[in-house]
This record gives structure tokens, sequence and C-alpha cells, in this order.
């Protein structure tokens, strides 16, 4: 099963679709105030993040039903489940450790790379002892809706208005001009 948090106002939801199929097994309606933005699952919860709202939606991992609006003091944009920890991005250079059952923040990381911070971090995922993130703004990756997968640096990609899910395989890259890309801010 894979899930799905859609973000437009009015429009957004969170969706359950067995993997491969064209409509949603299960669909569940966010308020209309909200713009939903990234999804992590914590045992029997769903976390969805708003973007702008600064709240926090809890819900029943199993049935899709809302438990709880949380507040939450920065931009929603992405989350993964690293450990013991949920760690969110707000479209800065920043990642923020929290606590699974509360978000409330817990540490910080600033994320740089050849000294420069990394602006845009947007969604997240964990695989083999790394953060992936995509960078808002970049061609080299500029993605949404990251699922993980069982293999090294294996995932499902998806994205605002994309009509299908890609299966990749990624790689940390080392080479220059991927690097000035990403602390330039290069525009798709």
């Amino acid at each position: 099963m894979v899930c799905e948090s859609t973000g437009r106002y009015g429009a957004s939801t969170l969706c359950r679709y067995r993997l491969g199929a064209d409509r949603a097994e299960q669909r569940a309606e966010v308020p209309a105030e909200f713009f939903a933005e990234g999804i992590c699952r914590v045992g029997g919860v769903i976390w969805q993040l708003t973007w702008q709202e600064r709240t926090a939606l809890k819900w029943d991992a199993a049935t899709l039903e809302l438990l709880d609006r949380v507040p939450y003091n920065r931009e929603g944009w992405g989350m993964c489940v690293v450990g013991d920890y949920v760690v969110t991005s707000d479209g800065s250079s920043e990642l923020v450790c929290r606590d699974p059952q509360t978000l409330q923040a817990r540490d910080v990381i600033h994320v740089r790379c050849a000294g420069d911070r990394v602006p845009g971090l947007n969604d997240l995922a964990w695989s083999s002892g790394t953060i992936w993130a995509s960078v808002a703004g970049t061609i080299w990756a500029n993605v949404a809706g990251t699922h993980y997968l069982a293999g090294e640096g294996e995932f499902l990609l998806t994205g605002k208005g994309w009509r299908s899910i890609r299966h990749v395989r990624l790689k940390l890259a080392r080479d220059k001009a991927a690097l000035d890309r990403v602390l330039g801010g290069q525009a798709r």
C-alpha cells in the first residue's frame, strides 16, 4: 500500500492506493482551510503537515479517520521517520528532529554542502542511513511524494499533478556541476 498527500486549498486529501492501482482504495478529505503537504507513518498514526497553517493533522493509519489537529511551529513541507524521531522540512536549509508522538521540536540539523547552506529542502525520505531531500527549484531532483522502498537508494517518486509513480534508484552525487546547481538554486 502507498499513501499519498495531495495539496490544494479546498481539495487536499489523504489517500491510500494498492501499488499499481489507478484509484484510491481509501480517501480522506482534509478540512478546506488546509493545504496538505508531507506525510509519514509512525506506528498506527499518519502525520500530515499543512503548508502555512502551522498545524499538523494526525490520522488513524487503518481507517484514515482524523484524530487530532496539532499546533506546529513552522511551515510544513516534508517529513520522514529517522530512528526515534520524525524529521521535518520547511523549505529552508534546516531539518527539525521532532518527538514522533507530539511533533514537538527536539533538535535542528543545519544542512550544508561545501560549507554553504542548502535552501529549499522539500520532501524527505530515509534510506540506508541517509536522509534524502528534494530541493525546491532545482532541476536535478525536484520531486515530491517520495516513498522509500526496500532496496538501498530505491524510491517511488510522485509529485503534484503527476499522473504516474516512478520507481527510481538514486545515489549520492559528488560531481561539482551537481553541487553548483543545488547551491545556486537553479530553477527547472
